[in-house]
Order: C-alpha cells, then structure tokens, then sequence
C-alpha cells in the first residue's frame, strides 16, 4: 500500500478482501482489537501498520497458529475467515491464480 493513499476499506480491496492488510484486519477482529463492523476504509498505511504490530502480538502466545488458538478464539477464527472465504470467491478471488502473497 502506497503510504500517501488511503487503505480502501477489505470490503473492497482486492481479491475480496484476500491480501495482506485484509489478513492483519480480519485478525484483529480474531482478537478483539477491533469490531467486526470495521473496514478500516480510509486509514493510512501507518495505522495498517500500527494495527499489524498489535496483532502481531496478540498471535505471540500461540506461536501465530490458528490450531493453538483456545477454543472460543479457534471458533471465531473459523466463522471469520469462512465467511471471508465465501466473500472473496464470490467477488472473483480464485486462490489457485493468487500471487499477492
């Protein structure tokens, strides 16, 4: 993300929300760092990357996989990223021809 444009919102970023900023997003609502109901449409690539270092952190304890999450958090995280799954393929994301990470 250029640092002088705005983050578009992961409802409307590319690939259905699929990329790197939609991942750190999604994580945080993981983690309660953020509401759900949030885009972060319009923030700068400063605070994309403030957020990336508080979920970086929150991930720490459980060696940044899903599968040492404690139940309840495991469960978001399914619902979470399923439902961010089934967004993406039915705005175009086809993760065979993937190449943003």
């Amino acid at each position: 993300m250029d640092k002088t444009k705005r983050y578009v919102g992961i409802t409307h970023d590319n690939s259905g929300g699929m990329t790197g900023a939609g991942n750190i997003i999604r994580d945080a609502w993981v983690f309660g760092l953020l509401p759900e109901e949030e885009t972060c449409e319009g923030w700068t690539h400063g605070q994309i990357d403030a957020l990336y270092d508080k979920v970086a952190k929150a991930w720490e304890p459980y060696g940044h996989l899903a599968s040492n999450l404690p139940d309840e958090l495991r469960r978001k995280h399914a619902r979470i990223y399923a439902a961010a799954t089934q967004y993406a393929r039915a705005h175009g994301w086809n993760p065979e021809l993937d190449d943003e990470e």
